[in-house]
């Protein structure tokens, strides 16, 4: 036989090494650099969760290494995870009472878990550039009046089914995504919200985006 049908049916020359598996740290890694390079800008959300979807499909790691070829190098912690994730905290406790509003925007690194303990402030949590190190986040609420405001992006999947709701109105706005788009972070709100709202939301468009969505006059 001229060559052998590795297990992915491609055939290899005799005498090659098989092409080394990937383990999933190796797939997890890959996944940081993606998810980070994303929140600089460098992929677009489409671009992201086709690469996200093929790295933890990948079998090897050339197949993976094809993923970041274009990318900066990213600096890696001692555990090979990516530095700006190895700085991620556990648990992100915000305590206010009667004095502004909370907000985390822009490019803010997720922790495992949001505890809001929070009394007559508004609270506003936007996903749209925020690093995410993690598939779940969980956010315990203990907060009463004014609003909590989640805004997403897509990939991005809120869980209210948690959540108890004390003369509290609640309005979701789902980001509008092809149904077969993987979800890269499911929020869990937990807890208790009273008085006041709370708002799911994707971002809002801007003048220009707006007046291309407008019909076009018949006249």
């Amino acid at each position: 036989m001229s060559g052998e049908t590795s297990p992915t049916g491609k055939r290899s020359d005799p005498g090659s090494p098989p092409e080394l598996r990937a383990s999933h740290a190796d797939r997890d890694r890959v996944v940081d650099v993606l998810r980070i390079a994303a929140g600089d800008g460098l992929l677009t959300a489409d671009e992201l969760d086709e690469r996200l979807e093929a790295a933890l499909s990948a079998r090897t790691l050339s197949e993976l290494a094809v993923l970041t070829a274009d990318l900066p190098a990213v600096s890696t912690a001692a555990d090979g995870t990516a530095a700006e994730a190895a700085g991620v905290k556990d648990v992100v406790r915000i305590e206010q009472v009667f004095s502004g509003t909370v907000e985390r925007t822009g490019r803010w690194v997720l922790p495992r878990r949001l505890e809001l303990a929070v009394t007559w402030c508004n609270v506003t949590l936007d996903f749209t550039e925020a690093v995410i190190t993690q598939d779940v986040l969980r956010i315990d609420v203990a907060m009463a009046g004014k609003s909590l405001t989640l805004i997403t992006r897509p990939g991005v999947e809120v869980d209210v089914d948690g959540l108890m709701l004390v003369h509290c109105k609640l309005r979701v706005r789902h980001t509008r995504t092809s149904l077969d788009a993987p979800t890269t972070l499911r929020v869990e709100l937990v807890g208790q919200k009273a008085h006041g709202k709370v708002v799911v939301r994707p971002p809002r468009r801007t003048f220009g985006q707006w007046l291309l969505r407008r019909p076009t006059s018949l006249g």
